[in-house]
């Protein structure tokens, strides 16, 4: 008996030292419940879907209000958009080519004459000497570089339109430009040199006149058709 006393007391203390063995079960139990026990779930966000009816009313209208903004656009396209111009008159064409070559031609001819044989006007514009002759060559280079835009412009009027316009200035320049310098001429002993001078004037307005209105003729031709 005493024995089984002592067994027990000493066997007592170890059971109480270690009292994981008896907790084992306790933690297994609950790791058990907290396994089977469903975690709450957060509520789902509600889906808006449309409906079928929606879809179709939508899928109907699309072509409509794309036809719409098609007739829209062609509309707007049809406004804006600048008219065409038309084909530019072949006989107006003609004349100012032939127009402008002319008096091209008769520049050329008095701008070489100038540089090539300046003696034989010396007279005319009441010059002397070597700072005559220079002087007459001095007007014949002037008279071609004056001359250099017509030749594209008399090969492709209406693909140059502006040299036209510039012709036109040039002349108008040349012809004021005679008109003073003939005005301020003394009215005794230069009457030679003023008459020389007469000459330009006259020729200049002509060609004025004869390149101006074929030019306004063609220009007229080539306006947009509205």
């Amino acid at each position: 008996m005493a024995l089984k006393s002592v067994h027990f007391a000493t066997t007592l203390p170890n059971v109480r030292s270690n009292p994981t063995r008896r907790a084992k079960p306790k933690a297994a139990t609950m790791t058990h419940e907290a396994s089977t026990t469903p975690m709450p779930q957060a509520p789902e966000t509600p889906r808006v879907e449309a409906s079928a009816s929606a879809v179709s009313a939508a899928e109907q209208g699309a072509p409509d209000a794309a036809g719409l903004e098609r007739a829209a656009n062609s509309a707007v396209s049809a406004v804006s958009k600048p008219p065409l111009p038309r084909t530019p008159s072949r006989a107006a064409l003609w004349a100012v080519r032939v127009a402008f070559l002319v008096v091209f031609l008769i520049n050329i001819q008095c701008a070489f004459s100038f540089i090539l044989a300046p003696e034989s006007f010396l007279g005319a514009y009441q010059l002397q000497g070597v700072a005559g002759t220079v002087a007459i060559q001095g007007i014949g280079v002037a008279f071609l570089m004056w001359n250099c835009t017509y030749p594209a412009f008399i090969a492709a009027p209406t693909r140059f339109p502006a040299l036209g316009w510039v012709i036109l200035a040039q002349q108008v320049v040349g012809l004021l430009g005679e008109s003073l310098i003939r005005a301020s001429l003394p009215a005794l002993d230069y009457e030679l040199l003023a008459a020389s001078i007469e000459r330009f004037i006259l020729f200049d307005g002509a060609g004025l006149i004869l390149m101006g209105i074929t030019w306004l003729w063609l220009h007229h031709s080539c306006r947009p058709s509205r």
